[in-house]
C-alpha cells in the first residue's frame, strides 16, 4: 500500500500515459499540471492543464523546468548524519539508515524534553509545500503531542492578513477570471509577471477591450515596465497614498453614495479624518507628485469596473497591516465591490474553510507532558529565539518546508544560534542548502510529484487533489510519513498517527462551512480540481456581507494613522544620516523564495543591486562594479546595476540567494532586521537602511 492507503499499483511502470498533478510551490496560482510518463515510469514533460480555469495550459518558467529539479543528481536520497569533527556551517555528512536516523532524533528530542521541558523543542516550517497534509498535518499532530513550542508562522503574509481582516473581516476577494472584465486595473505592490503570472492573461484580455493597467511600486519591475503608467512610491508609504486618494474621493463627492449608505459604517468620520491627508502632504511622503495622486484617485473612483490586485510588498514594512487595510478600504468607498470585474484581491485563502482542527489536532497538547497549550515562538525572530530565549532555551530545532538560514531576517544572528554546540538540528529537505549546512541530521523529502496531498489556492477558488505520479528516489519520504514514523518511535500510540493520507483528507473536508460542504474525496479524485461552493461570478461583497460584527465595511476612521518606517528617509534621522539608502528585496523572477537557489541563473540575479544613476554617480559606481552594502547588522558584496527602475534613495536586490553560493558567504538577509510589523508580528524586510560603497 502507498501512504494514501491505495495499492502501489496506482503508479504503473509499463505504459506511456499522462497524469494530473498540482504545483505545490508558494504561489497564488496553484497550477493544475499534466505530466507525461514514459514506459519506464519517468516523467518526460510537464505542462499546464488547459482545462483548468486559471492555469489555462501554461506554466511559469520556474515550474516548466521542474523535472530538472526532480531528476537532479544532487537530490537527497538517504538520511545523513554530520561527520564528527565537521563544524556546523559546513557540509560534511555520512549516510545512515532510517532506523539510525529515527533512533537518534527520538532520543535527542526525548532527552531535551526530559531535561529542559518539551517546549525546548522548536519546529520551524513554512510553505515549501502548500499541500495541507505535508504543510501541517502529521507534523502538527506530532509536535502538539510532544508539547513542543508552537511556531507563529509570520514570515510571509500575517501582516497582510491582519490588515485585510481589519478592512473586510475575511481574507478573500475578486476572483482572477473577473479581471478580464475590468476597465481599470491597479497592481499595487504586486509584480504579477513574477509572482502571479496566471492573472496576466486576464489583464491582457481586459486591455484588449480598452482597460488601462497601472502599477504602484518602489521598483519598476517587469510588470511595471509593461503597464500603461507606473507610480514610483517610496517604500513603506502606501497608506499615505491611499489616504490621499480617500481625501480626493470624499472631497469631490466621488464616492458611491448608494454603496456607502447601505454597506459601510463611519463614512462621515472618514471624510473628516481624511481632510488632513491632502495630495500635497502625501506627495512629500510618497514621492508621487500631488497632481498624479489627484488624477489617479479621480480615475479610480469614476471608472467602472475598477479592480486592485494588492500584493504583499506593502505589508513588509513597520506599518504593513495598516497599509493593506488602507488600500483594502478603497473599493467600499467607490462601490466597486458591486461590479463584476471590480473590487480587490490580496488573497483568496480565507474561502477554503476546511476543518483545520481535524487535520492538526491541537487538543493533543493536553495529552503531552506539558498538559497545556505550549508557548508561541515567532519564526521571524528565530535569531533571538536561538540566542536569547530562556525558560526553556531552544535545545532542538526541526526544520521542514523551509530554509531559515537563507530566508529569515538578521542572518548573522541566526547563524550564531545554529552554530551552538548544544543545539540539535534536524533538516528535512530535497537538497543540501544553507540550513542543512548547520544540521546534525538531514532527512530526504519527496517532491510534490511523489506524494498525495490536497491543495488550496490563495489566487483562485479551486480545491485540488494530487496523487503521486512519480516514484520517489532512493529512500526519500513525504513529511507525513516521516512524522508518522517519528511518532511511533516516540511511543505516541494515538490512532491519529496511524491515519492514512485519505483519512486525513476526509477529516479536512468534514465541515459544515458553506464553501466546502459537500465536496468529497471521491469528487476530487474524479475531477482533480473542484470549484468551491460559491456563485459564478463570485462577488463576495456586492450586497455587503463583510466578516465584521456589523456585516458592513467598518471604516473606523479614528484608527487610520500613518507613521513612517523606522528605517526610512522619514524615520530615525540619526540612522538615516549613517545609512541613507532604503533597501528593498522583492521576489526574484526565476526563483521561489529559496527553492531554486541552486540554479546558476538565480544566483547571478540575486547577486545584483539596482541603484539609481544619481546615487551611483555620487558614489563613483558604474554598472558591473563590485559594491559593498552594509549596515549595523552586516555587510555583503554585490554587483551594481545602475538603473532608473528604482527611485533616488532606494536600492533593490532580488531575494533569496543561497549564502553557500555567494562569494563572501553573505546574502541580503544579513542586512534585514527582526523588527516586527504593527499587526501580525511579521517581518519588515522592506524597511532596511544601508550604505553602498564601491568595493
Amino acid at each position: 500500500m502507498d501512504y494514501s492507503g491505495k495499492p502501489k499499483a496506482t503508479i504503473e511502470l509499463n505504459m506511456p500515459r499522462t497524469l494530473h498533478s498540482v504545483c505545490a510551490l508558494d504561489c497564488p496560482d496553484a497550477c493544475s499540471l499534466l505530466i507525461d510518463i514514459d514506459g519506464t515510469g519517468k516523467g518526460s514533460r510537464l505542462r499546464g492543464n488547459p482545462d483548468h480555469p486559471v492555469t489555462r495550459g501554461f506554466l511559469c518558467g520556474k515550474v516548466a523546468r521542474y523535472l530538472e529539479r526532480e531528476y537532479d543528481p544532487a537530490r537527497l536520497t538517504t538520511p545523513l548524519r554530520r561527520i564528527p569533527g565537521v563544524a556546523k556551517g559546513a557540509s560534511g555528512f555520512e549516510p545512515i539508515t532510517w532506523d539510525e536516523a529515527l533512533d537518534e532524533i527520538s532520543a535527542k528530542l526525548g532527552s531535551a524534553a526530559a531535561e529542559f521541558g518539551p517546549e525546548s523543542v522548536l519546529p520551524y516550517s513554512y510553505a515549501g509545500t502548500m499541500g495541507y497534509l505535508n504543510f501541517s498535518g502529521m507534523a502538527h499532530r506530532f509536535f502538539h503531542r510532544l508539547g513542543a513550542s508552537r511556531l507563529d508562522r509570520t514570515i510571509c503574509s500575517s501582516a497582510g492578513i491582519a490588515g485585510l481582516n481589519d478592512a473586510l473581516g475575511v481574507r478573500y476577494g475578486t476572483e482572477p477570471e473577473q479581471f478580464a472584465q475590468s476597465k481599470l486595473i491597479i497592481a499595487w505592490g504586486s509584480n504579477i509577471l513574477t509572482t502571479n503570472v496566471h492573472l496576466w492573461p486576464f489583464i491582457v484580455e481586459a486591455r484588449r477591450n480598452g482597460a488601462r493597467f497601472y502599477t504602484i511600486d518602489p521598483h519598476r519591475s517587469r510588470t511595471g515596465r509593461l503597464s500603461d503608467r507606473h507610480y514610483t512610491i517610496n517604500p513603506g508609504t502606501d497608506a499615505a497614498l491611499a489616504f490621499a486618494m480617500m481625501h480626493v474621493i470624499t472631497s469631490e463627492g466621488l464616492e458611491s453614495r448608494d454603496y456607502v449608505d447601505q454597506h459601510t459604517l463611519g463614512f462621515d468620520d472618514l471624510k473628516a479624518r481624511m481632510q488632513e491627508w491632502t495630495p500635497q502632504r502625501a506627495a512629500e511622503i510618497t514621492g508621487i507628485p500631488a497632481e498624479d495622486i489627484v488624477e489617479l484617485a479621480r480615475e479610480y473612483a469614476t471608472t467602472r469596473p475598477a479592480a486592485i490586485r494588492l500584493g504583499y510588498g506593502p505589508q513588509r514594512s513597520d506599518r504593513g497591516a495598516m497599509a493593506i487595510r488602507a488600500v483594502a478600504l478603497l473599493p467600499a468607498l467607490t462601490g466597486s465591490w458591486a461590479d463584476v470585474g471590480g473590487g480587490l484581491v490580496l488573497s483568496t485563502s480565507g474561502a477554503f474553510q476546511i476543518n483545520r482542527n481535524a487535520l492538526e489536532m491541537p487538543e493533543l497538547q493536553f495529552r503531552s507532558p506539558l498538559g497545556r497549550e505550549a508557548r508561541i515562538v515567532n519564526m521571524t525572530t528565530l535569531g533571538q529565539a536561538l540566542t536569547e530565549l530562556d525558560d526553556p532555551p531552544v535545545k532542538a530545532l526541526v526544520v521542514y518546508n523551509s530554509n531559515p538560514a537563507a530566508i529569515a531576517p538578521d542572518q548573522n544572528m541566526i547563524r550564531a544560534g545554529l552554530r551552538r554546540d548544544d543545539l540539535f538540528t534536524v533538516a528535512i529537505d530535497q537538497f543540501e542548502n544553507d540550513t542543512t549546512d548547520f544540521a546534525d541530521i538531514v532527512l530526504p523529502a519527496t517532491t510534490f510529484l511523489e506524494h498525495t496531498d490536497l491543495y488550496y489556492a490563495y489566487g483562485h477558488y479551486n480545491l485540488q487533489l494530487a496523487r503521486p505520479v512519480l516514484a520517489a528516489p532512493g529512500q526519500a519520504l513525504p513529511n507525513v510519513e516521516i512524522f508518522r514514523r517519528l511518532a511511533a518511535r516516540m511511543g505516541f500510540d494515538e490512532p491519529c498517527f496511524r491515519e492514512s493520507d485519505d483519512d486525513m483528507i476526509r477529516g479536512l473536508l468534514d465541515t459544515p462551512q458553506p464553501f466546502i460542504a459537500g465536496i468529497t474525496l471521491e469528487e476530487l479524485e474524479a475531477q482533480h480540481s473542484v470549484r468551491l461552493r460559491i456563485p459564478t461570478p463570485f462577488r463576495p461583497f456586492a450586497e455587503g456581507g463583510f466578516g465584521t460584527p456589523s456585516g458592513k465595511c467598518e471604516f473606523r476612521a479614528e484608527t487610520l494613522t500613518f507613521e513612517p518606517p523606522v528605517e526610512s528617509r522619514g524615520g530615525d534621522q540619526d540612522l538615516y544620516q549613517r545609512y541613507p539608502l532604503e533597501l528593498i528585496s522583492p521576489k526574484n523572477h526565476d526563483n521561489m523564495n529559496s527553492t531554486f537557489g541552486n540554479r546558476a541563473a538565480n544566483d547571478e540575479a540575486t547577486g545584483t543591486l539596482s541603484i539609481h544613476p544619481d546615487d551611483a554617480l555620487a558614489r563613483g559606481i558604474a554598472s558591473g562594479d563590485a559594491v559593498a552594502v552594509r549596515n549595523d547588522r552586516g555587510r555583503i558584496r554585490l554587483r551594481a546595476l545602475v538603473s532608473d527602475t528604482v527611485g533616488t534613495g532606494v536600492v533593490c536586490c532580488p531575494a533569496v540567494r543561497w549564502a553557500r553560493l555567494a562569494e563572501d558567504g553573505n546574502t541580503i538577509n544579513a542586512l534585514t532586521s527582526q523588527r516586527l510589523t504593527d499587526k501580525g508580528a511579521a517581518p519588515t524586510f522592506y524597511s532596511c537602511l544601508v550604505q553602498v560603497e564601491k568595493a
